[in-house]
């Protein structure tokens, strides 16, 4: 098992997801942070069915950054709710894992 985790965040548009993913590296909240592009989104808010554009996020973390990492995201994201979900991963390439460990520590 790993204690890498990888968090799936949208956002607005591409400047706050480039904001958002330097200031995750830049304070080691992360290793690395993939910017996806350009998704629709159909959501259900405030009783209304909604269809707007966003930019989708991986970002990679571990166990022990993780919550820092999610405050950090919604103390920087534009939105009142935003979608920040918390994936494990359960292996990967090993040289990779003890990477991502490694850009995350002080």
């Amino acid at each position: 098992m790993s204690n890498v985790m990888l968090l799936y965040v949208t956002t607005p548009d591409h400047e706050v997801a480039n904001s958002i993913g330097h200031a995750l590296v830049e304070n080691r909240l992360a290793a690395c942070v993939n910017i996806l592009g350009d998704i629709r989104s159909i959501y259900r808010w405030e009783g209304k069915v909604m269809k707007e554009g966003e930019v989708a996020m991986l970002v990679k973390t571990t166990q022990a950054k993780a919550k820092l990492a999610i405050e950090r995201i919604h103390a920087l994201h534009p939105y009142e709710c935003p979608a920040i979900l918390t994936l494990a991963v359960s292996g990967g390439f090993e040289p990779f894992l003890a990477w991502i460990g490694e850009e995350t520590t002080v």
